[in-house]
């Protein structure tokens, strides 16, 4: 198996096969391309013409690179064109009869030192390799949507895979501009191992009538800074693909958490199964299309608008830097606004902290000196809130704890006049249980932000059984006016964000707790693969420990199900004092400023 690698061939031109033989194409590597459809083959000619232009057009290759990338790539229909190939890439439908058949028809072809690797996600590469004659060269190298863009690729090793075939596929993988990722034999291995069940998270959410398919991807988007919302990233994978790779994530797992939700198997059995049929989730242009159009779920703007109340002074309760935050985004919008705290030495230092914030973007040319003295002129510092009298809207941002929030409310019941509507900014407490501290719940609400306030766009909206028509509408115009992306949700554990993020989160520690994978190992393959901004380790030390440990038991509690339960080692870690950024340690250690 100490060879180059000149050779290659891929067996199954559909997009994934073609995007992989033009990256070794482009690479220098003589490229085979193997299709029993010879439509799949010409379009595979004609896609890699496209976007070899494309990429010359940018000035990422020249004219000369492009013909010789298309000059090394040759079509055939039969795998008898595999015979001179080093290394074998499969990435034909995801079934093992499919592949079984393709692998012990190259047993008979290919040389015997030859590398045979699978494209799956989902399917067992062990059992893969032991239908093949020499099951030591087998193995699997997952590429990931599109092959030319994404950097990441898992090498998947059996136990019945030699050692020199790792190297030589890791190796080629980096001279292909590409992390190789190495990992064992397991359904969705890393990247889609999390990404799967966060996606199956999001289509039960929908297929609930939780939130709406627009409000669950935008909430995914602005409040994670997610490339894609799960919604529309199913529809790109294929519903039916997800589906199958969620089957084989469960029968290997049996975890709740990995059984396909029930839409996903009506969508895929009504042919609906995303971009390549023109409908899933969404609707689109054509088939294969990339553009959505309305149909008749996509809402109306009629739909999410209201007669509300006229709000036109805001308080807001809180010290820290939530508080503070939220208190610059109304100053900003042109609301006046009374910050209280408890006592007037912590309501100035809340207020100064606004006066740095905006000083900084004034600096960086954000905001004008006159737009920053304007924005500080609305704002009155107060040590009570007694302050929050004559306020149309009192928004609360204090410590997450159930009690302290109802004392608070009770407060604000007897300060706030008639008709003012009051708002919670918690992230995991049942909104109702805060407002029933209250003699008129009808007027009170969630408005959940996300920190740092003044830059994150999301504020998820919630609803509780007993919040008025109007408090909603009043709340949704406000959200418009300072310029945030509302989306509306029940009160219940999590709301849309943090419900379908912690127990992604989680499931990497559970990784790491198994031995699976390795901290680096698998920030990167989610901000590789996957195209998130921090991986689930960075993000997790930043959010605190602490705090993503109470998520997961305000989860756990609400659903009762055995794979919400926090993974032992987040536990042990919390107890421990290993908070995160905040500490100094907490997954990873951090200099101490």
């Amino acid at each position: 198996m100490d060879t180059p690698l000149s050779t290659i061939a891929v067996v199954g031109l559909g997009t994934m096969g073609t995007g992989i033989a033009e990256v070794l194409a482009l690479a220098g590597r003589e490229v085979i391309g193997i299709d029993i459809s010879e439509a799949a083959a010409r379009q595979a000619v004609t896609s890699l013409e496209a976007s070899t232009a494309r990429a010359v057009g940018r000035g990422r290759i020249t004219e000369r690179e492009r013909a010789d990338a298309l000059a090394r790539f040759r079509t055939y229909d039969t795998l008898q064109a595999a015979a001179g190939a080093e290394l074998v890439i499969e990435v034909v439908p995801e079934t093992y009869e499919i592949k079984q058949q393709v692998f012990r028809e190259l047993d008979a072809v290919v040389s015997p030192t030859a590398i045979l690797a699978t494209g799956t996600n989902a399917l067992s590469v062990t059992r893969l390799a032991a239908e093949s004659q020499h099951p030591e060269r087998v193995l699997g190298l997952h590429f990931f949507n599109p092959a030319p863009a994404m950097k990441l690729v898992e090498v998947v090793s059996s136990v019945l895979t030699a050692p020199p075939a790792v190297e030589a596929v890791t190796k080629l993988a980096r001279e292909l501009g590409k992390e190789p990722v190495a990992v064992g034999d397991r359904p969705g291995f890393v990247a889609d191992g999390l990404l799967f069940g966060y996606l199956n998270q999001a289509a039960a959410m929908y297929e609930a009538n939780y939130a709406s398919r627009e409000d669950i991807d935008a909430a995914m988007k602005l409040g994670c800074g997610l490339p894609m919302g799960p919604l529309a990233l199913l529809d790109l994978i294929g519903i039916d693909t997800a589906r199958t790779v969620l089957e084989a994530m469960y029968s290997a797992s049996h975890d709740r958490l990995h059984a396909p939700a029930p839409v996903l198997g009506q969508l895929s059995a009504a042919g609906l199964t995303g971009r390549k049929a023109g409908r899933g989730f969404y609707t689109y242009d054509a088939p294969g299309g990339q553009s959505v159009v309305a149909d008749p779920l996509t809402p109306s703007p009629e739909a999410t608008t209201g007669t509300g109340r006229e709000i036109a002074s805001v308080g807001v309760a809180g010290s820290g830097t939530m508080a503070s935050g939220i208190a610059e985004v109304f100053a900003k919008a042109g609301y006046t606004v009374v910050l209280a705290a408890r006592g007037q030495e912590k309501a100035d230092l809340a207020k100064a902290r606004i006066a740095k914030s905006l000083e900084r973007s004034v600096s960086k040319g954000r905001l004008t000196a006159e737009a920053r003295d304007e924005t500080l002129a609305r704002i009155t510092a107060a040590g009570s809130l007694d302050a929050f009298a004559q306020v149309d809207l009192a928004v609360e941002a204090v410590a997450e704890d159930l009690e302290i929030k109802q004392q608070l409310f009770a407060t604000l019941d007897k300060v706030c006049r008639p008709g003012a509507v009051l708002a919670t900014t918690t992230s995991s407490l049942p909104v109702i249980a805060i407002a029933r501290a209250t003699g008129r719940p009808e007027d009170v609400i969630g408005m959940h932000f996300f920190n740092p306030a003044p830059a994150m766009k999301l504020v998820e909206v919630v609803r509780t059984v007993l919040t008025a028509d109007d408090v909603h509408a009043t709340v949704r115009a406000v959200c418009t006016k300072i310029r945030k992306h509302p989306v509306d949700c029940g009160d219940r554990a999590g709301f849309i964000v943090n419900a379908l993020l912690f127990p992604y989160l989680n499931n990497a520690i559970k990784m790491v707790e198994e031995h699976y994978a390795s901290l680096d190992d698998i920030d990167a393959a989610m901000k590789l693969g996957g195209g998130y901004p921090m991986g689930p380790f960075e993000l997790l030390d930043v959010v605190g420990l602490d705090v993503s440990l109470a998520i997961e038991k305000v989860l756990h509690k609400e659903f009762r199900d055995p794979g919400l339960a926090p993974a032992p080692l987040l536990e042990h870690l919390v107890a421990a004092g290993c908070l995160g950024r905040k500490t100094g340690r907490g997954f990873r250690e951090y200099a101490r400023r």
